[in-house]
């Protein structure tokens, strides 16, 4: 840390010096501009820059499939806008996993091939992203996915279970974009104020996020068990029923919490979430003593679908937690 003395120029220009390590490091010199950011009571000075894109490179000689299409993935979420592929020679499978990386992104297509070179650009201009917008959309992607597996499990309709799978897609881009966000106001002061969206705010949306994306995936679990189990007794699929009904409402209770504005309403429906908790609890027990009487085999399945369940709750009583330290008065 260093301190400066604030100076008075001019009678009412208020002036401080920059610490001259900071200034060669970052090739600030004089005549340049910097660009100041205040949020609340600090004030950030990053040195200005023109490139609109960030752009980076990766030799993925070595890389291929699976490690290939993480790659791809982790650039993106980094932030590049522009990425080069770059290789002696890029094989068919190579590209074709390349492709495979850029269909679960948001607005990313290849925008150049050459024999030894495969560049892929963002060309979603950042200032239309919105987080806030991101988050409600996986909420709506998410909530229903469960909504609908739990209808293919009670009712044996393999092609609704069919479609919640396919719908995992959907929810896979919108997280990513969500980190890649997050990531951008971490890394840059621009990118937190274009966004409008306080930097707490944004980790608390990324988090929240997060317990959506992997409820999606337990609906997609669901949905996988629902087409090998066939019909289930009555009184098991009324359980599972009413264990999805209570999940469901911790996690809108909890979403309504993070979303709102109202911080008085947003700690009440945040307690209301997690004051709910218990009734999983016990229609966990329920279901336990009904799986006594079915075939271990079956009972296993099941038992997974009760635990997928179990998580989905668990996921919103996380978020609603998220949700009562957003709305905290804050230090």
């Amino acid at each position: 840390m260093e301190t400066r003395k604030i100076q008075v120029t001019g009678g009412s220009t208020y002036t401080v010096s920059l610490p001259k390590t900071w200034a060669t490091e970052n090739e600030v010199t004089s005549g340049m501009t910097v660009e100041i950011y205040a949020q609340d009571d600090t004030l950030i000075v990053t040195p200005q820059t023109d490139v609109d894109h960030d752009e980076g490179s990766l030799d993925i000689s070595s890389l291929e499939g699976e490690r290939l299409v993480r790659a791809v993935l982790t650039m993106y979420v980094s932030g590049f806008d522009i990425i080069r592929l770059e290789a002696g020679q890029i094989s068919t499978e190579q590209r074709r996993s390349i492709r495979n990386a850029i269909q679960g992104l948001i607005g990313v297509e290849v925008v150049q091939e050459q024999s030894d070179a495969v560049v892929v650009q963002d060309l979603l201009d950042s200032a239309e992203l919105s987080i806030l917008d991101a988050v409600t959309r996986m909420r709506l992607i998410a909530t229903s996915m469960l909504e609908d597996a739990v209808t293919a499990l009670v009712e044996n309709d393999d092609d609704v279970a069919r479609d919640v799978i396919e719908r995992d897609d959907d929810i896979d881009r919108l997280w990513l974009t969500v980190s890649r966000i997050f990531r951008a106001t971490l890394r840059s002061p621009r990118a937190a104020e274009e966004l409008g969206v306080p930097r707490e705010d944004c980790f608390d949306y990324h988090s929240s996020s997060r317990q959506l994306e992997r409820i999606a995936d337990h609906a997609v679990k669901i949905s996988e068990l629902a087409l090998k189990l066939g019909d289930l007794p009555d009184q098991i699929a009324d359980g599972f029923l009413e264990l999805y009904r209570d999940a469901a409402d911790i996690i809108e209770k909890s979403m309504d919490a993070l979303l709102t504005d109202d911080e008085s309403k947003a700690t009440t429906l945040g307690h209301d979430a997690l004051g709910s908790v218990l009734d999983i609890d016990e229609h966990n027990r329920q279901i336990d003593e009904m799986l006594r009487d079915v075939d271990p085999v079956r009972a296993q399945s099941v038992g997974l679908v009760l635990d997928s369940l179990s998580r989905c709750a668990d996921y919103g009583e996380n978020i609603a937690e998220t949700s009562l330290q957003k709305a905290s008065p804050k230090p």
